[in-house]
């Protein structure tokens, strides 16, 4: 009877062992989790606080129409001294420059007012109005601290328009070589 007892006792034993190193295992991913998350919140805010990020869109929402999926290509760029605009626009226009061939998002500024204010649960609200173009008044872009972004532009003479995306950092410029 010794010999049962002794060998349930070192069963029993054993599972608790593992279940308390299984506990401990999984409290380590959770901690590795939420490390690495504040360490992506980090980098997101350092690139709101620096003027220095681009906005990749993912999908396009017209005001009327249907939600279409986007290539990586489309994004809006934003530095200290300028705003790259690569978006494409899906919408009603109520006049448009005759001959016109190029997505009147697509432009660049360099005169333009910023201005990026706290969200109300986390990230940004950023507000941009560029000065060199007639066409577009506002370009809201909405940015949480994961990363994660929407933009709602605001024309004087088309539909509005918003796109879903991320915000990455802007990658480095290559130099020609000679």
């Amino acid at each position: 009877m010794n010999s049962s007892f002794a060998i349930k006792t070192l069963f029993l034993l054993s599972m608790a062992v593992s279940s308390l190193t299984g506990l401990h295992a999984q409290e380590t991913k959770a901690e590795k989790r939420a490390d690495k998350k504040a360490v992506q919140q980090a980098a997101v805010k350092s690139l709101i606080d620096g003027r220095n990020y681009v906005f990749i869109a993912q999908s396009a929402l017209p005001m009327s129409g249907r939600v279409r999926q986007l290539t990586p290509d489309f994004n809006l760029t934003v530095t200290a001294d300028s705003i790259i605009s690569y978006l494409p626009y899906f919408g009603r226009a109520y006049s448009a420059p005759y001959g016109s061939t190029r997505s009147p998002l697509d432009f660049k500024s360099k005169q333009f007012d910023y201005n990026a204010a706290p969200g109300k649960k986390d990230g940004w609200n950023i507000t941009i109005r560029p000065k060199d173009q007639q066409d577009i008044q506002t370009i809201s872009l909405t940015v949480s601290s994961d990363g994660y972004a929407s933009a709602q532009v605001t024309s004087n003479n088309r539909q509005p328009i918003s796109f879903n995306g991320v915000i990455q950092a802007v990658p480095p410029v290559k130099k020609k070589k000679k």
